[in-house]
């Protein structure tokens, strides 16, 4: 038997029996919008109940880890949504808001590589590095919500720089960044 940690190392999965989209939305394609589109994967799902995100217990978060899940699996768009309705619910303003906005910001580097903007990917993703290092000098921690800081940051200024392929099959879910965001329940120990 595989424990879960090593699982999630392998598969990048927080919530690996949650249920996944059939494909992933890229604006500007003819995939059909997740909300408005009635083909759409999510139609009628917008008013998810949600919890705002305490950065004490993340781990219990099922909305957090969803994104963490979205993210891993190139589901950009639905990271993107995902984290700045946790963003909202849990306050723009606080720290943990200001983190997760690092986070919608890298997801969102992510769908323009999908969509081919190679000045959008550079701009999102030297933004979430810098929310990044603005909440870690707030913090004044190695990590939260159970990611590292120095990884994250790392992460965001290599996804400003890598070039991407030009060819990713519409709609299907991809990796595009040679990174997975693994959170650890007690970094550093």
């Amino acid at each position: 038997m595989v424990n879960s940690t090593a699982t999630k190392k392998q598969t990048g999965r927080m919530l690996p029996g949650a249920s996944l989209p059939t494909y992933t939305f890229i604006p500007g394609t003819d995939t059909p919008h997740p909300y408005r589109d009635q083909r759409g994967h999510s139609y009628g799902q917008k008013n998810r109940a949600m919890k705002p995100l305490p950065p004490d217990s993340w781990a219990d978060n099922r909305n957090y880890l969803l994104a963490i899940d979205y993210f891993n699996l190139g589901y950009y768009w639905e990271a993107h949504d995902e984290w700045e309705r946790l963003w909202r619910v849990t306050g723009p303003d606080l720290t943990v808001g200001r983190f997760l906005k690092g986070l919608v910001k890298l997801s969102a580097a992510g769908m323009k590589v999908r969509e081919k903007s190679i000045h959008g990917v550079r701009r999102h993703a030297a933004s979430a590095g810098e929310v990044f290092a603005d909440v870690a000098a707030e913090t004044g921690t190695d990590a939260y919500c159970g990611l590292d800081f120095t990884k994250l940051q790392f992460a965001a200024d290599r996804a400003a720089q890598l070039r991407y392929r030009n060819d990713y099959p519409v709609g299907r879910p991809l990796r595009v960044f040679p990174f997975l965001l693994l959170p650890n329940p007690r970094p550093f120990q």
